[in-house]
């Protein structure tokens, strides 16, 4: 009876396919679908990298920072933006040692300046373009001694509050610019935004100007604001501001605050708890980074989510 079945090839056998090593076949099957033919939406190519970072092909940063990327080609400028009410700005028609003072004071290096109000936006000023004029003043004779920034003004550059956030890196990076107003669909302004915030969505907590050189948790403003790291230990809170906040459940100030506010805070969000108001200045959609804190009087214990 003739066998209809295939001869093998000389020098070959068949060996039946194996089942171990499941999860890498998996997914090399997922790579080869890849290769084939693209991912058919977002979705599928984040559960494609995710399977490669669990084999160990990506490492948990480059996952994230891969993530990050896909993240700011959805995020708008609203969702990062800090908040109005919450700008560090200076007044065109100031006097040149109280803005001298708020320079020193805030730490930034770019600064809104404002008109009438805080609608009235006419430039920004740069700390070291007021720092430099200043040393030239100084060096000059007593009776010609004047000091304005009108002159050092640069012009500012305004967003709406719907940009992406990919689209704002880019027109940052084409014209060097790294701080722009954001505004409402009425034309007031509503916000600032800066270069900083954006690859922070992308590569996670970046040291800067606001934080302390030594590293210090807690980093006096003025005699009611502090800035608070949220990874201050709850004992070293309490320990400096002679609070009473239990570390029973949470270790930081930051899990304690988060759990206050019930939900994962965006940047200008504020909780009071006890005495302390907790203002949100930096943050991602994973983790709060940075608190600044300001002390009430001390009138009870309540807390309340403003």
């Amino acid at each position: 009876m003739p066998n209809d079945k295939e001869p093998s090839e000389p020098g070959q056998s068949r060996v039946p396919p194996s089942t171990s090593g499941a999860p890498r076949d998996n997914l090399l099957r997922r790579l080869g679908k890849w290769l084939v033919g693209p991912p058919r939406d977002k979705d599928e190519l984040i559960e494609i990298l995710q399977q490669a970072q669990g084999n160990g092909l990506l490492n948990s940063d480059a996952l994230g920072m891969i993530q990050g990327v896909f993240q700011v080609s959805t995020t708008q400028v609203r969702d990062i933006m800090i908040p109005r009410a919450q700008m560090v700005v200076v007044e065109r028609d100031a006097p040149a040692d109280e803005i001298l003072d708020a320079v020193i004071r805030s730490g930034h290096s770019r600064f809104p300046v404002i008109g009438e109000n805080r609608d009235e936006v006419v430039g920004i000023l740069l700390a070291k373009d007021l720092l430099r004029q200043a040393q030239i003043n100084q060096s000059m004779a007593e009776e010609q001694r004047s000091l304005s920034i009108h002159e050092i003004l640069r012009p500012a550059v305004f967003v709406p509050e719907s940009k992406r956030l990919d689209v704002l890196l880019r027109e940052f990076r084409s014209s060097r610019n790294h701080m722009a107003i954001v505004i409402d669909e009425y034309g007031g302004v509503a916000g600032v935004v800066t270069i900083e915030d954006v690859l922070e969505e992308i590569v996670g907590d970046i040291d800067d100007e606001y934080d302390d050189a030594e590293g210090a948790f807690i980093l006096r403003q003025d005699a009611e604001r502090f800035l608070v790291r949220a990874l201050t230990p709850i004992e070293e809170f309490n320990r400096y501001f002679g609070s009473d906040f239990s570390d029973e459940e949470f270790d930081t100030v930051g899990g304690f605050v988060t759990h206050n506010f019930g939900h994962m805070p965006r940047r200008g969000e504020s909780t009071m708890v006890g005495r302390f108001l907790f203002n949100v200045q930096r943050a991602d959609s994973r983790r709060i980074h940075l608190f600044q804190v300001i002390v009430m009087p001390e009138e009870g214990d309540t807390h309340s989510e403003t």
